[in-house]
């Protein structure tokens, strides 16, 4: 029984220090004056839906008028015209796609050339147009509490006693790889759409901590439900699988009847991940075992992922805290993953009263 991957393990203490998500986090080895393609997201102060409110049919293409779009106030179009009118001000930056979203905005920016300002003067110079915007339009500032939150601290302002219109900081993503454009631009096209199905189903993008399951305890995005399936069948192949093998184990798995039926895996392997993905192109619902934990704001931002969560296909489960930086998964965590898989396929909990 050594060395068993089947047996369930125990799963390691979470780890000693948990790096959350912030809007204030930046590279620190860029340069954030040169030559970059960037994707900024700015939320408003406490999350008010100030910009709009969304309208559509989520069945609908995105080409047809009634599909899921924002319908913007008077505010979100000046703070529209604000950013796409940041090229004026700084001409070696271009708007490569703006999307508003009711509480919150997703800019792609491409500085062309060297700038003798940073990204960060160019989003703060945005930020001080909308705040004149904010005020313009008759919005009163909300007083801060003398012990401002932490998400209220603005290291630029750090004395500030009242709201303004964005909170404090921003996200940005930095574009590595060329093809990941197209990625960013279908994103915030589909924004509004994803934004309206969460609204439909929320139970399946909310974030739920500490779910116990078969003695191990796990941070969860999806249909719960799928864990009362009556039917878990654990997929696990070796990386001494022959091709043949593997294309004869994807044909079973799709095969299967999906009512009832639930694959449990880490999908780790090539093999792996070759049959999770015929069986959920076959409509099977799956149970993915992940080495990274889940932020309370997380969701699943892949399209297809993203779209099974609607229909209730998927659950991704993890019994480790979130991590941000990138960590390639150890042959013990691999393990382990494929221990808790074969526990949570074994484990059937008593019906709910």
């Amino acid at each position: 029984m050594k060395n068993d991957p089947s047996r369930p393990r125990p799963v390691p203490p979470p780890f000693a220090k948990a790096c959350h998500p912030s809007m204030l986090r930046r590279c620190p080895s860029h340069d954030y004056s040169s030559r970059q393609i960037y994707l900024v997201t700015l939320t408003t102060e406490r999350r008010h839906p100030l910009f709009g409110h969304l309208e559509g049919d989520v069945d609908l293409p995105f080409l047809d008028p009634r599909s899921p779009h924002i319908v913007l106030s008077l505010l979100g179009e000046a703070v529209e015209q604000v950013f796409r009118g940041i090229p004026s001000y700084y001409p070696q930056v271009s708007v490569i796609q703006l999307q508003m979203m009711p509480d919150h905005l997703h800019v792609i920016l491409f500085v062309k050339e060297q700038m003798d300002k940073t990204l960060g003067d160019v989003i703060r110079g945005a930020k001080i147009a909308c705040n004149k915007e904010y005020r313009r339009l008759g919005f009163a500032p909300l007083p801060l509490s003398s012990a401002p939150r932490a998400d209220q601290w603005d290291p630029e302002h750090p004395n500030r006693s009242h709201s303004d219109l964005f909170a404090p900081g921003y996200n940005d993503r930095l574009l590595h790889d060329g093809g990941q454009l197209q990625t960013w631009v279908n994103y915030l096209t589909d924004n509004p759409r994803r934004a309206l199905v969460k609204h439909q189903h929320p139970d399946y993008f909310r974030v739920r901590q500490h779910v116990e399951y078969a003695g191990y305890e796990f941070s969860a995005i999806g249909n719960l439900f799928l864990l009362d399936r009556p039917v878990k069948l654990q997929v696990q192949c070796s990386r001494s699988m022959t091709a043949g093998e593997i294309d004869q184990k994807a044909r079973e798995m799709a095969a299967l009847p999906t009512e009832g039926t639930v694959l449990v895996s880490p999908s780790i392997s090539p093999g792996e991940k070759a049959v999770m993905r015929a069986a959920f192109q076959a409509g099977l619902a799956e149970i993915i075992l992940e080495e990274n934990g889940f932020a309370d704001m997380e969701k699943p931002v892949g399209g297809a992922r993203f779209d099974a969560c609607s229909r209730g296909q998927m659950l991704f489960l993890s019994p480790w805290r979130h991590h941000n930086d990138h960590r390639t998964i150890e042959r013990m965590q691999c393990l382990q993953l494929n221990g808790l898989a074969a526990a949570i396929c074994a484990f059937h909990r008593s019906p709910r009263a």
